[in-house]
């Protein structure tokens, strides 16, 4: 059964919400995670940003990666896993020489919006790469943020075509923990990859419970 936490930040009980968890979700939003967090000044201040869901999210991964609890992330979730670990964002990926706009237009429908944008490059060997059973996918993108600096201890699973890092996994986290920033979500049913990484994350919950006296 899905439980939605509330961004309480300081007041949130994480261990509460832990002990009834098989595994941890962190959606996209259309805020930004604070470039305070990772030492920059923010680049764009009329974007908007959630400093309850960060003062949330990021103790919340930490401690769940910690218990060997599944971790999903997921377009803000991936990046806040990165930023909780040590990494840093582009703030503005589309102002990076080399790189391309991820940015979706809001003008366009929701379909258009949320429909394949570009492709990303499956690592060889790589823990998604067997999953999909796959060396490339198409991806949506609606994120004006990405990846800088890696953080430690995360292992590259995908990137796009400009180098962008689009998936990763947490190297030694002793559960299932992936993150990718597209939206696998958007009609799931009718995607099989998405239909893949949700099943495999399944699984993963499945299996942390049975361990669970």
């Amino acid at each position: 059964m899905p439980l939605i936490v509330p961004a309480l930040g300081g007041q949130a009980d994480l261990d509460a919400v832990l002990s009834v968890a098989d595994g941890v979700m962190l959606t996209g939003a259309t805020s930004n995670v604070d470039a305070a967090l990772y030492g920059q000044p923010v680049h764009d201040p009329s974007l908007p940003l959630d400093p309850a869901r960060d003062a949330t999210t990021l103790p919340l991964l930490r401690a769940a990666i910690e218990r060997g609890i599944p971790l999903l992330g997921i377009c803000r979730g991936f990046q806040e896993i990165n930023v909780a670990l040590g990494g840093t964002l582009h703030q503005a990926v589309h102002d990076v020489p080399g790189m391309m706009d991820h940015r979706d237009r809001p003008g366009d429908p929701l379909d258009v919006q949320y429909g394949p944008a570009h492709r990303v490059l499956l690592a060889e060997n790589g823990l998604l790469a067997g999953l999909l059973d796959a060396r490339e996918i198409m991806v949506n993108s609606l994120h004006g943020q990405g990846v800088d600096q890696l953080a430690p201890g995360l292992t590259v699973e995908a990137v796009a075509d400009d180098g962008l890092v689009e998936a990763y996994t947490v190297r030694d986290a002793a559960a299932f923990a992936l993150a990718v920033q597209w939206h696998p979500e958007w009609h799931v049913t009718g995607n099989a990859v998405s239909m893949k990484l949700f099943h495999a994350f399944g699984l993963a919950c499945h299996s942390y419970q049975e361990r669970i006296p």
